[in-house]
């Protein structure tokens, strides 16, 4: 059974490995076309206009917001800011291009309002203890950051019936073919 080509969102709470599931379909799965955000911030070493980022200046990006250009778009950490051009998702799927949009929940919802016949899809950590291990883990954070996090982090699950289907971060790959599976794809044999 496939479906006709279209937009399926993939959000979730912090460290829940959207970015690592991501990149894998990106890796094995050349048929799925993962959205390029524009962004105002700079290019880190070895990143590609259009590939990775398409990269605007402050002016440009406000000028594109303010001509309804996106389809959404969020000042991240209060610096820069990042957004998902109408204009790159349309024509992907009129290429016929299954397209793949791996936001943060606030995009989704924004996503959700300009393209509710789009799929949405929420990526959840196999338990609460596996997803606190994960944040912390990191050693990164001071104590205060990291209670920030999980504070966050138990709003961002409570979104979960907002979305069309769950998928368990259990292991990536497993996560990576059950996400293609519901894009109407046939995942590979492995």
């Amino acid at each position: 059974m496939s479906k006709k080509p279209g937009l399926t969102v993939l959000a979730g709470p912090t460290a829940v490995g959207k970015g690592t599931v991501s990149t894998y379909i990106r890796d094995n799965y050349p048929e799925v076309w993962l959205s390029v955000s524009a962004t105002t911030r700079a290019p880190r070493p070895g990143e590609q206009d259009g590939v990775h980022y398409f990269f605007k200046s402050k002016e440009e990006f406000e000028s594109l917001v303010a001509a309804g250009e996106f389809l959404e778009w969020a000042v991240v950490h209060g610096q820069n800011t990042y957004g998902t051009l109408k204009s790159t998702v349309n024509e992907a799927i009129a290429a016929g291009r299954s397209v793949l949009l791996e936001i943060d929940l606030q995009g989704a919802r924004q996503v959700k309002k300009a393209v509710p016949d789009a799929q949405f899809v929420f990526l959840a950590p196999p338990t609460w203890d596996e997803m606190v291990r994960r944040l912390v883990g990191r050693g990164t954070e001071t104590e205060q950051e990291q209670q920030q996090r999980l504070e966050t982090a138990k709003l961002e699950l409570a979104a979960e019936p907002e979305f069309n289907h769950t998928v368990i971060n259990d292991d990536v790959r497993r996560a990576a073919d059950e996400l293609v599976s519901l894009m109407g794809l046939t995942p590979h044999p492995h």
